[in-house]
């Protein structure tokens, strides 16, 4: 196919794009892209943060960013719907209803046929199903809480069973293992691969060659919105055509290198018999973090690592002063800081800085990205208008963002670009402490490597600077200079990072060590779906687990 995409297949496609070419403001963000959606296949996305993949996958559901251009052709699924599973969950989860809720409207709608006495029994099963199917374990307790009392892999796969309930012909996973650690993410691959088996076609657009290599029939390379290279997987891997794609293959070997020398400074954040609750009804909590001590010293890098739902965010927005559900202190300096934000005068805000995971969503989407970031200057440091809009500038320069990228509005610039930006805002406060909270896990391998150069630099460079890391990822947590390991809200084992990532003591750090072991360069997790069971066009050998009765 001459756009790109797969040919040479007797196979009708479930969904089709051909020669797609979007246009935003005069610029065309794709150009000329094709992609054939097969029935039990795999389509895979790859490359760089703004190539065009998620505006590509979109168009499969319609969608596409406002005054947008569109030319082509796009036949989506005529005989079912298309489940989407964004990459930042939160954006498509309702705030204000339980998860309970948002996954029993959906199967209402399946159990209409049923006679109503039987209808809210069948539709609780099914989402206790799907939610088992989605990797999420204590599904009564999860069922009572909202979004924000989720984690993000956890809002992940929250969304990932709202599309198993939808029973869709096809799905667009957009970076469905964000944020997720590596024993859930090879789970949630596992289940990626089990509604391929199903006959469901599954377009996948990643920036994680791990998963990519684990469950893509085709790989689609785009840059700049066009593509460069497409083929069969295994075809791809082994030789790799055109510059980009061998460069995309080897930037992912980049990132084991340990710190060799820790903060040497006295502590500037103690955290000291920290508990944290999240309420589950009008008068019941539970508790869903437990810190005795822990502390961060001067111009250190701390990771904080462990499954998805351990209590890593949950620790972050303690430090942030956005969880107010807390007993215990935390010490900037040796002073305690209030529990909530809102509490905290202008030193203590600017002092400790929090970068979020869903970069999108801390944006306004209605005001210039560049106003917004000149404003914490502003506000936080008394600075004037002009020379905050300057300090901006600079420091978005500073990490690749030129001026014309940056005064436009949020909806313009792709993922990894508001990440970059999120990070200017937060810097422009001069914070003692920069809390990161998997801030590189939506990103391609590339554009993580920068924005981790970026941080390892203001490390260098700032005697008064600390960060705290939240990543599921040890390659990441494998650059910081101490370790502290979080358990189902325990903190179970901390120390220096060479010590903990090579000789942990825990049984858990020992099995999650374990797990991202990486001989020849493949993650152990995350088998091939021909490994598991899965033949030639994604069609299991043996009996494949049912998804639906």
């Amino acid at each position: 196919m001459p756009g790109g995409g797969p040919a040479g297949t007797a196979e009708e496609p479930v969904a089709e794009i051909r020669k797609l070419r979007v246009e935003v403001g005069g610029r065309a963000i794709v150009d000329g892209v094709s992609l054939r959606a097969l029935p039990g296949r795999v389509t895979a996305l790859v490359g760089a943060s703004g190539s065009g993949k998620t505006t590509t996958g979109l168009a499969l559901l319609g969608e596409y960013p406002p005054g947008a251009r569109v030319t082509g052709e796009v036949r989506p699924a005529a005989d079912g719907p298309v489940g989407h599973i964004p990459q930042h969950p939160a954006a498509v989860l309702n705030p204000a209803r339980r998860v309970r809720a948002l996954l029993t409207d959906i199967a209402r709608a399946q159990v209409r046929h049923l006679p109503r006495r039987r209808r809210r029994a069948a539709a609780r099963e099914r989402v206790l199903r799907a939610l088992a199917e989605a990797q999420l374990p204590d599904a009564e307790a999860l069922l009572r809480r909202y979004p924000h009392q989720l984690s993000g892999g956890q809002q992940q796969r929250v969304v990932l069973a709202q599309a198993l309930l939808l029973g869709a012909r096809v799905v667009v996973a957009d970076e469905p293992t964000t944020g997720q650690d590596v024993l859930t993410k090879s789970r949630v691959v596992e289940q990626l691969a089990a509604v391929a088996a199903r006959g469901i076609a599954v377009v996948l657009l990643s920036h994680d060659l791990d998963v990519v290599r684990a469950l893509a029939d085709e790989v689609i390379v785009m840059r700049e919105g066009r593509v460069v290279e497409s083929g069969p997987a295994r075809r791809l891997w082994r030789a790799p055509r055109h510059a980009w794609t061998r460069e995309l293959l080897a930037g992912r070997e980049e990132f084991t290198q340990t710190a060799e020398v820790s903060g040497t400074g006295g502590p500037v954040l103690r955290v000291r018999g920290l508990t944290a609750h999240h309420r589950t009804g009008a008068r019941g909590t539970t508790e869903v973090l437990r810190i005795p001590a822990l502390d961060l010293r001067a111009g250190e890098c701390l990771a904080v690592v462990g499954r998805s739902g351990s209590g890593k965010t949950t620790l972050a927005r303690c430090l942030a002063g956005l969880h107010r559900d807390r007993r215990g202190e935390i010490l900037l300096d040796g002073t305690p800081l209030p529990r909530s934000l809102r509490d905290r005068d202008r030193p203590q805000l600017a002092a400790v800085q929090y970068v979020f995971q869903d970069a999108r969503a801390a944006f306004d989407e209605h005001r210039p990205v560049l106003h917004q970031i000149a404003r914490t200057a502003v506000r936080l440091r008394g600075t004037g208008t002009a020379a905050a809009t300057r300090e901006a500038l600079a420091a978005l320069a500073g990490l690749g963002l030129p001026e014309d990228l940056v005064r436009r509005r949020p909806g313009r610039l792709s993922g990894g670009e508001l990440q970059r930006a999120a990070l200017a805002r937060a810097l422009l406060a001069r914070p003692r402490v920069l809390v990161c909270d998997e801030i590189t896990s939506g990103l391609d391998t590339l554009t993580r490597r920068g924005i981790l150069d970026v941080l390892t630099a203001l490390l260098h460079d700032r005697d008064d600077l600390s960060l705290v890391l939240i990543t599921h990822d040890l390659d990441t947590a494998a650059l910081a200079h101490r370790v502290a390991v979080l358990d189902a809200g325990e903190l179970v084992e901390q120390g220096p990072a060479r010590h903990v990532l090579t000789t942990p003591s825990h049984p858990f750090t020992r099995s999650l060590v374990a797990s991202t072991t990486r001989p020849g360069g493949g993650n152990t997790c995350l088998n091939s779906r021909r490994d598991r069971g899965l033949g030639h066009h994604g069609r299991r050998t043996a009996p494949p687990a049912e998804l639906w009765s």
